[in-house]
């Protein structure tokens, strides 16, 4: 038995040897003498001349021209409108020229809201006998043809229920829970309806926040302080004549706080899938909430009686706005009147199409750079999202042609996503990382985001980690819209600057903290390096809280061409932008990703949590110091690969170490994700980037659950911000051991 044992051994040992032998003779001499042509490919990085030539090509009046088509119809999520941009993608990604190696549509099943076009929505102020005294408008005032268009949609609150409420008006801010609290205390609120300002809490929130207190239902409006910087008049102050909103506009959207489809949480919902009961969803109002214009909020809000509101709850208007009596006052011609809510709102499961589009990469297939925008709109969404589509089709144009004509093939696989039912909660972008949850996690490089791709001059850049090298050199390569002998980085210093103890001055970078848009699933649940980049407005010089004609009928052709960016230059420079971004990406022979900097943000969120809780934790018998030692080893860690990729001449190692390298660094968002950390917030799962509701620039969990316990001061509630402070402790920890030499 022994001696067949050591006999297979030894045929074995044989069998290695002579493969290895042949493996190194084979390498290294091909029947020219020559190494293979693998070889050089293997160790290929980056070309700067392909960029420059990239940039050169990128064509403004192409992005207008993409714009002007994919806004002359309305293109709600699942309309007719919609399906037409969905052939126009195909059409243009399929193209035997300058499209895609493939392209095709990714069709899901989903949950979404609509008005009833036969029975509009109504918001009326009715007399004790019933009388109507005043009707909210049900359609935006035209100045344009767009707005004529009848497949405008009435504004409405999508997953607002259907139903009827009738009572007294108060005014309760933004609908915060501490401003419920405040009125609360001066104002039985049990019966009444509340109108809320935009801004503070999200959309659903407000009615969320409402129905605790016995509010029946709720209305939301802009406040022109919030977005017009007070301007309201539209004889010469708003659109048609300035990028201010119209008093006639709403501002429409998704009234719930989960994003992905809510039928079929953490499942991709296809036909076939499990879906729960509708009545079983969270993260949806259970009274009715509908929008309004500004012009109508002004005629309710000026007539409301009681006490004046808090300083910081007036707004624009030229009246003082008073709580509410609740009600009118008794001088007001609406006095003892209420205000009345009849929503008609359905709910259906509709198809809904991503449309997908890839360029396989020659030397590294299986790692994916991937780049998304939704498609679908509220209305013609010029600027949301279809700046961002008619960029993302110039990249693609570019790109593909070289790729088409022969001229070049990126290193690493380039996927492309035009994300469906986006304006509903993420859905599409989310479905997408449901069904290829195991594939994309292993694979995905980084994800790249332009939604709003521009809305001012000046780059606005958010991400998880800070890719810094990747940064300077594309901000440093493209040149400023406008100015001349200006660069993207010299202007972005200019807007948006910090003081780095490693590089001094250098442009001030956001986080993706939260679920504004399609990277949300990505960071969240993925835990897959993402960024968000856009050109924004100067916020220094305006209060506008985004873009004044936001989710209205007034975010045409007509007003991005006309106000947004004239000559679409700042559309070139996002492209530019965006692509130099992905070729670094998917070229770069090691990824351009700085861990360092990363150290940087904790260091950052551990001061700050240092300031503002060690000294009553301290008193908690809580320690610190196991988050203290983390965040140390994990700049130590970093510290340490940065070294290794600096003194390293990759090029000429085992492809194997640049592989290990890379993975190292693609894998380190993942190493912070705890499923188990955010039980009541679905699909959160990294411990950096949840969002929070504490408003501190720190530890997101960490920050509520010491915020929770602060309020409440029960001891369940502090030993929730001790496991806090244990998760994050050891997944910092966690993440600084990917860092280091493999074992």
């Amino acid at each position: 038995m022994i001696t067949q044992v050591l006999i297979g051994i030894l045929s074995g040992a044989a069998i290695l040897t002579a493969g290895i032998l042949i493996g190194h003779y084979g390498i290294s001499q091909s029947s020219s003498g020559a190494p293979p042509s693998w070889l050089k490919d293997v160790a290929k990085d980056v070309d700067e001349s392909l960029i420059e030539k990239f940039l050169s090509e990128v064509d403004n009046i192409q992005i207008q021209e993409n714009l002007r088509e994919l806004t002359k119809v309305p293109h709600m999520a699942t309309t007719a409108g919609d399906e037409q941009t969905v052939q126009f993608m195909l059409k243009r990604w399929q193209d035997p020229e300058t499209g895609l190696d493939q392209a095709w549509r990714e069709e899901y099943m989903v949950y979404l809201s609509f008005p009833d076009p036969k029975n509009p929505n109504k918001v009326t102020v009715v007399s004790p006998s019933d009388t109507v005294l005043h009707t909210a408008r049900e359609k935006e005032k035209s100045y344009t043809p767009d707005q004529d268009d009848p497949e405008v949609v009435q504004p409405y609150a999508a997953y607002s229920p259907a139903g009827h409420a009738k009572g007294k008006l108060v005014y309760a801010n933004q609908g915060k829970p501490s401003d419920y609290q405040l009125l609360n205390q001066t104002i039985d609120l049990r019966g009444t309806v509340a109108i809320t300002r935009y801004g503070g809490a999200g959309r659903a929130a407000k009615a969320i926040n409402a129905a605790p207190y016995g509010v029946l239902g709720v209305l939301v409006y802009t406040d022109p302080l919030d977005i017009n910087d007070g301007l309201m008049s539209d004889i010469d102050e708003t659109y048609p004549h300035s990028w201010y909103l119209p008093p006639s506009g709403v501002e429409r959207g998704s009234f719930n706080t989960h994003y992905g489809d809510l039928l079929t949480p953490y499942l991709a919902a296809k036909e076939e899938t499990y879906r729960i009961p509708a009545e079983n969803i969270t993260g949806i109002p259970h009274i009715p909430i509908q929008p309004i214009g500004f012009e109508d909020a002004y005629t309710l809000i000026c007539e409301l009686g009681e006490e004046a509101a808090p300083a910081a709850w007036q707004g624009a208007f030229n009246c003082t706005y008073n709580f509410g009596g609740p009600g009118f006052k008794s001088t007001s011609y609406f006095n003892n009147s209420d205000v009345k809510l009849d929503i008609f709102n359905h709910e259906e499961v509709k198809n809904s199409s991503n449309v997908m589009g890839v360029i396989r990469g020659s030397v590294e297939p299986d790692r994916y750079v991937i780049y998304g925008n939704h498609r679908d709109s509220w209305v013609h969404g010029a600027i949301d999202p279809s700046s961002g589509t008619s960029v993302m089709l110039e990249l693609t144009r570019v790109l593909g042609s070289l790729v088409q004509q022969g001229k070049w093939r990126p290193r690493r696989s380039m996927i492309f996503g035009s994300w469906g039912a986006e304006e509903f909660g993420l859905i599409g972008s989310a479905e997408y990382t449901e069904q290829y949850f195991a594939k994309l996690s292993e694979r995905t490089v980084a994800y790249v985001n332009v939604d709003i791709a521009v809305f001012g001059k000046w780059l606005h850049l958010r991400m998880t980690k800070n890719p810094l090298l990747i940064c300077y050199l594309f901000a440093a390569q493209v040149d400023a819209p406008g100015l001349d002998s200006t660069s993207v980085y010299d202007n972005w210093v200019r807007y948006a600057n910090r003081t780095s103890p490693a590089l001094g001055i250098i442009p001030r970078v956001g986080y993706l903290s939260g679920a504004g848009s399609d990277y949300a699933a990505f960071v969240h649940y993925l835990g897959i390096t993402s960024m968000d980049i856009s050109y924004t407005y100067d916020r220094t010089k305006t209060n506008a809280r985004i873009y004044p004609a936001y989710h209205t009928a007034y975010d045409t052709f007509d007003y991005a061409s006309r106000f947004i960016d004239p000559g679409f230059v700042s559309h070139q420079a996002i492209a530019r932008t965006a692509g130099n971004v992905l070729i670094r990406l998917a070229d770069s022979l090691v990824l351009p990703l700085n861990c360092s900097d990363y150290a940087e943000i904790l260091e950052d969120y551990l001061g700050t949590a240092m300031t503002l809780y060690e000294h009553q934790l301290r008193a908690r018998n809580i320690s610190m110091e196991p988050l203290k030692r983390a965040v140390a080893s994990f700049r130590s860690a970093a510290a340490h690969l940065d070294r290794v990729i600096r003194t390293s001449d990759l090029a000429n190692e085992t492809p194997l170490k640049v592989r290990r390298i890379n993975d190292q660094l693609m894998l380190l968002d993942r190493a912070f994700l705890d499923p188990l950390a955010f039980p009541d917030k679905h699909a959160y799962r990294h411990v950096i980037w949840a969002s929070s509701d504490a408003g501190k620039p720190t530890f997101p969990g960490l920050a509520d659950a010491f915020a929770t316990a602060e309020s409440s001061g029960q001891s369940r509630h502090w030993d929730k911000v001790h496991y806090h402070l244990s998760v994050l402790s050891q997944a910092i920890e966690g993440a600084a051991h990917t860092l280091v030499d493999v074992i």
